[in-house]
């Protein structure tokens, strides 16, 4: 019998079935003598221990189509970006190293910015404008009038998507209102810091149609860049690409380099200046890594 890893807790794994129910399963000894852990997000093959009570043993990982290292998640096809347009304030600059890390993953990319409701359109068309040429697809919603789910549920349709971005963004009443049945709990707000407490603790997929799923991933604070050179952290712009071999300086990184085919768009507005700040800025963060290494 087939079926998914939708959770894993304490070395128990829970594997939905589809058109049956979820199986409470332990992974057979084989796979540690092969240095395979099953991953949330696996297509699996059990055998039934207990039909009645609903245990079992995975026998086989099927092959992964992706497997991503943080989170651990396996068979991911696109990512969803969630990030508050207030309450809090979106950090830009953490959203542009998860970009950075799911262009790494090659994995398609929704930016979706919750809590319209609580702004005017002109901070809407601003993140618009930031985002147009990301080669994200960008959404604005609100779980408080329904605006924008209707269209990000047709997004999700068909995929197995990994949600991600902070606390207290309303991940959990996205799912909420995508998802019958659930109730996850929902964060709320540190006054004190202006941010969201933790309300994921563990890696879980739910199930949205028969081909369809979400794999909610806890709450990030922080995310490292996901690029060990800096020399290479231009290829993740999708921005950039077209300007590509059209600096004075071949293997021009785009930073301090004299007649940069990149710079000079970003002065003419063909490239947004936020994200272009934000490239630098990761880039700069790489060299103070690598230098560190070096005096160590």
């Amino acid at each position: 019998m087939q079926g998914k890893i939708i959770k894993g807790i304490a070395g128990f794994y829970y594997v939905h079935v589809t058109g049956r129910e979820t199986y409470e399963c332990k992974a057979k000894g084989g796979f540690r003598n092969q240095n395979v852990k099953p991953l949330v997000g696996d297509n699996v093959e059990i055998d039934i221990v207990d039909d009645e009570k609903l245990l079992g043993n995975i026998v086989k990982i099927l092959p992964r189509s992706s497997e991503m290292i943080r989170p651990a998640v396996a068979n991911v096809d696109q990512a969803l970006l969630v990030f508050a347009i207030s309450t809090p304030a979106p950090n830009l600059r953490l959203l542009d190293s998860f970009l950075v890390m799911m262009e790494g993953y090659e994995l398609p990319t929704i930016i979706c910015f919750n809590k319209i409701d609580e702004v005017k359109q002109d901070e809407i068309d601003r993140l618009s404008q930031i985002y147009e040429k990301s080669g994200s697809h960008v959404l604005f919603t609100s779980t408080f009038t329904g605006e924008g789910l209707p269209g990000l549920r047709e997004q999700l349709k068909g995929h197995t998507t990994a949600l991600a971005g902070p606390s207290g963004v309303g991940k959990s009443s996205i799912l909420n209102s995508l998802i019958e049945n659930i109730h996850m709990e929902t964060g709320s707000i540190s006054d004190k810091i202006g941010r969201g407490k933790h309300t994921t603790r563990h890696s879980e997929v739910f199930v949205l149609d028969d081909d369809s799923y979400i794999l909610d991933t806890p709450g990030f604070t922080s995310l490292s860049v996901m690029v060990e050179d800096k020399n290479r952290l231009r290829f993740y712009m999708p921005e950039f690409s077209e300007y590509e071999g059209e600096c004075r300086f071949a293997g021009c990184v785009h930073v301090n380099e004299p007649d940069c085919a990149v710079k000079n768009a970003v002065e003419e507005g063909l490239i947004n200046r936020t994200r272009y700040d934000s490239y630098v800025e990761m880039y700069h963060e790489l060299e103070n890594t690598r230098d560190r290494k070096s005096v160590v």
